[in-house]
């Protein structure tokens, strides 16, 4: 898909602020850090429309960016990071799930993972949820120009093994820097997104 449009139009943290729309939605989950913004950013040909921080932990929203006009992005706090007080990931996982269990405009959900580790508890967690609410899953595992080509298989499979991943989602490599997973990407997503 190639993206001429795309905006933030809010930042929600109650279902009432959601947008009013019928649009598809797909969201983004994953720890913080892990390259949530930049595989966003990667898909639609910006440099910065969601925000990549130093500091990890800074997305405490669901962020809606509407692509196209045709479907939302919903960038979700990330998780497993320690500086939050309990009762403050208590509220976010609250959040998440009220999120993930009863929107009814949300199709899919991309699980970000680190390429060059083991899927966090967080992250196995993540995905046991998806797939105990039946929700679609696609798993992007980012970072993996930081790896060398011929141990892409090796960590593919180790993260798939961790995950117990299920053979109906899609799984990619992927790099914000290089590019690669790009295209993977958008196939994955569109049947999704497309009436």
């Amino acid at each position: 898909m190639q993206v001429h449009q795309a905006e933030i139009v809010i930042s929600a943290v109650r279902p009432e602020q959601y947008p009013a729309t019928q649009i598809p939605e797909i969201a983004l989950a994953g720890r913080s850090n892990v390259g949530k913004s930049s595989f966003i950013n990667t898909l639609i040909n910006r440099k910065n429309l969601a925000r990549t921080s130093s500091k990890p932990g800074k997305t405490q929203t669901l962020n809606f960016y509407l692509i196209e006009q045709a479907f939302h992005f919903v960038d979700v706090p990330g998780y497993g990071y320690a500086k939050v007080s309990k009762s403050e990931k208590a509220k976010w996982g609250q959040m998440i799930e009220t999120y993930l269990t009863e929107r009814e405009q949300l199709q899919a959900v991309i699980s970000v993972v680190d390429a060059r580790h083991e899927p966090s508890k967080d992250d196995i967690q993540m995905y046991q949820f998806l797939k105990y609410y039946d929700i679609p899953t696609i798993v992007v595992a980012t970072k993996i120009d930081k790896i060398p080509r011929g141990k892409w298989n090796k960590h593919e499979s180790m993260i798939k093994k961790a995950l117990d991943f299920q053979s109906e989602d899609d799984f990619i490599l992927f790099s914000a820097e290089t590019k690669h997973g790009k295209e993977a990407a958008w196939a994955a997503i569109e049947p999704f997104i497309m009436e």
